[in-house]
């Protein structure tokens, strides 16, 4: 649980009541200021000015949270709306930009089936690769043999092992 600082002393009572509600519904989420600004289009400076009375939120904070926590959302509104009247001229800050949440990654989906003229040209990649390997490794496989088997003959000492 969060220990909130005192509301500041030139706080009217509609904007503390509506702060108070507002920590209210934040300790019901159970989510912390990070937490907060993940599930929100509004960052956790911006929730630590709102929830410390030292910005009004907007509106649209109010509603948000109202619904994460669970309150009524008509009391909040209505406590927003006398808020608004009567918080401290200059201390209210404009609506931010509410930040684009990315849509989840859907599922994996399956590749793309390649067209005929491609999965020609893969199978006769594939083949000619296939057939280069075999043929190198033919001749990897004779010359060795060739080559030491003359060598081989040709020295005084393996004339007699050589067949």
């Amino acid at each position: 649980m969060t220990r909130w600082q005192p509301l500041p002393a030139t706080l009217p009572g509609e904007a503390r009541q509506l702060v108070e509600q507002l920590r209210v519904l934040k300790g019901r989420t159970g989510l912390s200021l990070a937490d907060l600004a993940r599930r929100t289009a509004y960052s956790k400076s911006s929730w630590q000015r709102y929830l410390s009375g030292d910005r009004l939120p907007p509106r649209s904070a109010a509603q948000v949270l109202c619904r994460l926590g669970g309150g009524d959302q008509t009391r909040l509104l209505a406590l927003w709306e006398l808020a608004e009247q009567a918080w401290p001229q200059g201390a209210s800050e404009p609506p931010e930009e509410p930040v684009p949440i990315p849509e989840p990654l859907p599922a994996a989906e399956p590749l793309p089936v390649p067209e005929p003229r491609t999965r020609r040209w893969r199978t006769a990649a594939l083949a000619a690769f296939g057939v280069i390997v075999l043929l190198t490794a033919g001749l990897l496989w004779a010359l060795p043999r060739g080559v030491l088997s003359r060598a081989c003959r040709s020295t005084r000492s393996c004339r007699s092992r050589c067949p």
